[in-house]
């Protein structure tokens, strides 16, 4: 099997080099045959140095005319060489006594670099070069040039050689075709080894355009084989995941009508078929793996609800977890004023909660006299106990770590059994991006919000117009509305951002001197945050200044007016969560995105679709559009969705037919499948545990 064959059967290949390889995951020549190109160069055709342009990557035949070697801050070696045409100086960082003897004035070469501005004129920093015997020599290449991904000590030309001597290796029986030739017939692909030689040394003749956009047959035969694993990889976690088995929670008879009974308003079409799906699933005795997606405001909380009084009224635990205490305690409060009245004892549990009241909602979980248990990740913490956990309610679920989840499903591991569990996200997630990365979850998607609410109306203003926008937000709160003032920075650091907010909100202080203004930043203990949080609901504040701390969850129905600024900095789907926090009452509400001009295309269209619409799906699918899958899905899920050749954006036409695909190949040939996991995931499958 190729999977034994060593890398040091490759000439060249030691102990050090090997190490190296291993950095980039190749253990084996079978890995590197899978080392996919990242994309293409055109080494095909020689280029003029006058017309050259900042950013090019460009092949030229020069001739030296000087070279010397220049002191500073960081010595360099520089030549200058020209072509008849123009000029160009290439410069070396890192160079040796051979080089700077070998590249001396007369010397011809042939570079291919990248061209940058330079302090005299146009430049190639450690252009890949050759000495050629004069210039107008033909170009040796007939095909484009592959670039690989790298490490530290490891050049491209050093990997274009050890691939070009792996593909001698490369048979099919060392890398056997695990897709069904019928199928890959009818979808006119070629074989496994066919599209491998082919996407590391193309041919002369290639359609440069298709390769280049990653269209060519060759790549679309990898990219359904990686897309397929990824899937298959999902399908056995779920499998892994449901095998213990959970305890069946009967329909709620009694619980669930009283509750709704009490309600000021009946649930809306939407809510009622996702409640009707997660009863269904509640009764098997497998766990329930069911993600909610639901727009800001479209009553995800209150299905959840529904979910929990099926648990109680079995005579079991129910747990709901978010990721902060802000959000925490929210859900507190309403699931208290829910479910107390109906004789539902609720603990809550977090960070902040020590001493006596900390341990009196231990011994309530761990008794099983609280029924209903909210709080944050302080609920995994060791010394937490359930007496019976049947349900977990996860919110916002893409912002827990894989192991946090994990940790608490084990809590609920009685006598074999898994407890069921429902992810709740505000987020939208594109159709494409849920079929992919959450191909181990059922889906349900409340896309109807309660009556009532009304439009947000948002503006993008330039922050040239930042003294008409406080005089809004002054008149807003004087007539009895009040306002978030949300501050962004493009800089990493929560030390800047909470800086820039605490600026911001003394600035806003002198010029509104009559209005009482609160502040809530990611560094404040987390009981401050709570009461400037508890203040501004209770409309004590009439403006409250914060960083995107209070994108999840906040719900103030008296607050109408939100400024965001630098709204160019974040992402579509945290403007969409942040606009979500105003418009939750009766008033017209307004969202005024603030920017700081010249706006990129990329951000000039962000701003556009948020003025446009409010749908969040179709935001959703303009994020993923501009950002990728791992920026959409949050830096804690991107490990499952760094793609080899796949793109999910372009290739997302094959996803449904995959499905089908991976079903067969479960049920009919499960070592194929296996195998093909192994290929494409290798120990990256722990990702899929969230």
């Amino acid at each position: 099997m190729a999977g034994r064959l060593s890398l040091q059967l490759l000439k060249g290949v030691g102990t050090a080099l090997e190490l190296k390889l291993q950095r980039l995951g190749l253990q084996s020549i079978e890995d590197l045959w899978m080392h996919l190109p990242l994309r293409y160069q055109d080494r095909t055709r020689l280029l003029p140095l006058a017309g050259l342009q900042p950013g090019d990557e460009a092949l030229v035949q020069v001739q030296v005319v000087l070279a010397d070697r220049a002191q500073g801050r960081r010595p360099s070696f520089l030549c200058r060489v020209q072509d008849g045409t123009g000029s160009l100086t290439l410069r070396f960082f890192h160079f040796n006594a051979g080089q700077m003897k070998s590249l001396t004035p007369g010397v011809c070469l042939e570079c291919f670099g990248e061209v940058r501005p330079g302090p005299a004129g146009l430049e190639m920093i450690h252009p890949e070069y050759r000495v050629i015997p004069h210039l107008g020599l033909p170009v040796e290449r007939a095909a484009l040039t592959p670039i690989y991904p790298l490490t530290e000590g490891l050049p491209q030309t050093r990997i274009r050689r050890l691939l070009e001597q792996s593909l001698l290796y490369l048979t099919p029986e060392a890398l056997p075709d695990l897709l069904p030739s019928a199928w890959l017939q009818r979808q006119g692909m070629p074989g496994l080894i066919e599209a491998l030689r082919f996407l590391h040394q193309p041919p002369p003749n290639v359609d440069q355009q298709a390769l280049l956009s990653g269209q060519h047959p060759a790549q679309q035969r990898l990219v359904l084989e990686e897309l397929l694993a990824h899937h298959l990889s999902l399908q056995r976690v779920r499998a892994v995941l449901r095998a213990p088995g959970a305890l069946s929670l009967p329909r709620s008879q009694t619980l669930q009508k009283q509750f709704l009974a009490r309600l000021p308003f009946p649930l809306t079409a939407a809510q009622q078929r996702v409640g009707e799906e997660i009863a269904q699933d509640l009764t098997a005795q497998v766990p329930m793996l069911r993600l909610v997606q639901g727009d800001v405001g479209s009553g995800k909380t209150l299905v959840a609800a529904l979910a929990v009084l099926q648990a109680v009224e079995a005579g079991q635990q129910a747990v709901v977890m978010a990721p902060t205490e802000i959000l925490a305690e929210q859900h507190y409060r309403n699931f208290s004023a829910w479910l107390e009245p109906l004789g539902i004892q609720v603990a809550w549990l977090v960070g902040k909660l020590k001493g006596k009241a900390r341990h009196q909602q231990l011994q309530a979980i761990a008794s099983g006299e609280a029924q209903v248990v909210l709080g944050t990740h302080a609920l995994f913490q060791e010394g937490v106990a359930f007496a019976s956990l049947a349900l977990l309610v996860i919110d916002e679920q893409h912002r827990f770590g894989v192991h946090q989840r994990l940790s608490l499903r084990e809590k609920g591991c009685a006598e074999g059994r898994m407890p069921h569990q429902l992810i709740m996200t505000a987020t939208p997630i594109p159709r494409t991006l849920t079929m992919s990365a959450y191909a181990d979850l059922d889906v349900s998607i409340i896309d109807e919000l309660p009556p009532g609410r009304t439009p947000i109306q948002t503006l993008v203003l330039a922050d040239t117009r930042r003294d008409e926008v406080i005089e809004r937000v002054r008149e807003a709160c004087q007539q009895g509305r009040q306002a978030y003032w949300v501050c962004t920075l493009i800089e990493e650091s929560e030390a800047l951002q909470c800086q820039a907010a605490e600026v911001t909100a003394a600035q806003l202080a002198e010029r509104l001197p009559e209005l009482t203004i609160g502040l809530v930043h990611g560094r404040m203990k987390a009981a401050d945050k709570a009461e400037v949080m508890r203040a501004f609901k209770a409309g004590e504040l009439a403006l409250l200044v914060a960083t995107t701390v209070i994108e999840v969850g906040v719900d103030v129905p008296n607050a109408s007016l939100m400024i965001i600024e630098n709204p160019e900095r974040l992402g579509l789907a945290q403007l969409h969560q942040l606009r979500g926090r105003v418009g939750r009452g009766t008033a017209a509400s307004h969202c005024v995105l603030m920017y700081h001009a010249p706006l990129s295309q990329a951000g000039r269209e962000r701003l556009a679709v948020m003025r446009e619409t409010q749908d969040g799906f179709r935001i959703a699918e303009k994020d993923l559009e501009l950002r990728g899958p791992g920026e959409v899905l949050g830096t804690r899920q991107t490990g499952m969705m760094q793609f080899r050749i796949a793109d999910l954006t372009r290739d997302a036409h094959w996803i449904p037919t995959l499905h089908v695909l991976a079903e067969q190949m479960l049920a009919q040939t499960p070592q194929e499948a296996e195998a093909l996991i192994r290929r494409w995931m290798g120990s990256s499958e722990a990702y899929a545990q969230v």
